[in-house]
């Protein structure tokens, strides 16, 4: 009987330390590494060593916060979108600079009773939009005589030169709104007489971000890097 207590006192207590030891969750984690840039996203590795792609050395995962993702939509130091203006377009529709967020536009800046400079300047925009042909690019043509250029106007103007599709924007703004925008893609001008401006015949590709991606001055000049460009940012 004795004997009997002696190899059951065994057997129990062999049993509890085995369960002590299954049910510990310090014994049954393993260390987990990953790289300190993330190379590879959320990649982990269960031996020490070095990252295979950046060559650091890799870190325990417990030790380092997961970086926060970038947001798709934040609004660079860069981007045209940080000014505040308020436009009214063709359509008599007041918008603001970042509701053409999310896709690339060409912009120049024109005046709708040139008759030297701007036909040839519209003209530029139309063999730009026809060689691109994509619907996801826009066109916006900013006048710099927002006194004469109403909303009304740029209507009558677009339709003219045959302006009428929605990929097409015409604005119209305020006289420091203009000038700041001009300043901002590099447009100098100056009125001459009660309708005549002299000015920079100057392209201006944006991306989707409002971010200035290429440029082109000179009216009727070959424009083949422009187009390049403009539809690079398409891919």
């Amino acid at each position: 009987m004795k004997q009997f207590l002696l190899a059951l006192s065994l057997i129990l207590s062999t049993l509890m330390v085995s369960i002590s030891c299954q049910s510990s969750p310090e014994a049954a984690q393993e260390t987990t590494y990953v790289c300190p840039m993330f190379c590879e996203d959320d990649k982990t590795y269960t031996e020490p060593g070095t990252c295979p792609v950046c060559k650091m050395k890799l870190v325990d995962a417990e030790t380092i916060e997961t970086p926060e993702l970038a947001d798709p939509n934040a609004v660079s130091d860069l981007s045209i979108f940080n000014l505040t203006s308020t436009w009214t377009t063709q359509n008599n529709q007041e918008i603001t600079l970042d509701e053409l967020a999310g896709k690339p536009f060409v912009l120049t800046m024109i005046y709708t009773t040139c008759q030297a400079a701007c036909p040839r300047l519209v003209a530029d925009m139309r063999n730009i939009e026809q060689k691109v042909n994509n619907p996801n690019v826009r066109y916006v043509l900013v006048s710099i005589d927002p006194e004469n250029d109403t909303p009304e106007r740029l209507k009558t103007f677009a339709e003219e030169n045959q302006l009428s599709d929605n990929k097409w924007i015409l604005l119209h703004g305020t006289l420091d709104d203009v000038r700041e925008l001009s300043n901002v893609v590099a447009v100098k001008y100056m009125r001459i007489s009660p309708l005549d401006f002299s000015h920079s015949n100057i392209i201006t590709v944006f991306n989707a971000q409002g971010e200035l991606h290429y440029q082109q001055e000179g009216l009727g000049v070959d424009n083949t890097s422009l187009v390049r460009e403009t539809m690079a940012l398409l891919n």
